[in-house]
């Protein structure tokens, strides 16, 4: 993997090769680990957002659905909507390049497979206006204890992060091979508050 400094921030290819090599090794890790510690670790991270006061308080929610290897955040949308709250999902809108937000109130039957394989809601369900999130739940292939997050590399989440005030609480799940020393980033890269892993939480220190 490319070497990342702190004290010479990368631009340009090199932060492009970096973000890609962190991205193919991490996934290449998530990817390896059996079911049984897949699964364990997928209950503890719901647990452990279950159990955040900004969660329980929240009543307009955006969360995901896993794909591929990502850990099990189903059983958030589950709970969510048990409590009563609203539950929105988003939709990939190719042609804007954005995210759309649906409101999901049966995961059963209002979730299909859509763009690339991603779980997506269904394109007829009601939209749900950015304004109206209380808390976000942020996916991403690598995080590090400041809060910066590798995602994908299509940009989708960060276009629509940048949309969502800036005092919802931005929440990421992550498997404890998802935490990497440092993610490579650029200054207008957005990041997220805390980092729920099987193992900890991290609270990112805005100091």
């Amino acid at each position: 993997m490319s070497a990342v400094s702190a004290a010479t921030p990368l631009t340009g290819a090199a932060l492009r090769e970096a973000k890609r090599d962190l991205r193919e090794s991490t996934l290449a890790r998530r990817d390896a680990l059996d079911a049984a510690t897949h699964d364990r670790a997928s209950q503890a991270i719901v647990e452990g957002i279950r159990g955040l006061a900004s969660f329980t308080r929240a009543s307009c929610l955006l969360l995901t659905q896993p794909f591929r290897s990502e850990w099990d955040s189903r059983p958030l949308v589950d709970a969510a909507l048990a409590r009563g709250a609203t539950v929105a999902l988003p939709r990939v809108d190719v042609a804007a390049r954005m995210l759309v937000l649906h409101r999901v109130r049966t995961p059963a039957t209002e979730i299909a497979t859509g763009y690339r394989g991603i779980p997506e809601p269904l394109a007829d369900l009601p939209r749900i206006d950015v304004g109206a999130i209380d808390w976000v739940l942020v996916p991403g292939v690598a995080f590090d204890a400041h809060g910066h997050r590798l995602g994908y590399g299509g940009g989708y989440y960060d276009r629509l992060l940048a949309l969502v005030a800036p005092s919802v609480p931005r929440v990421a799940g992550a498997l404890d091979v998802q935490i990497v020393p440092q993610v490579p980033s650029a200054p207008h890269d957005l990041t997220v508050d805390t980092i729920v892993t099987p193992s900890r939480i991290v609270v990112v220190d805005r100091a």
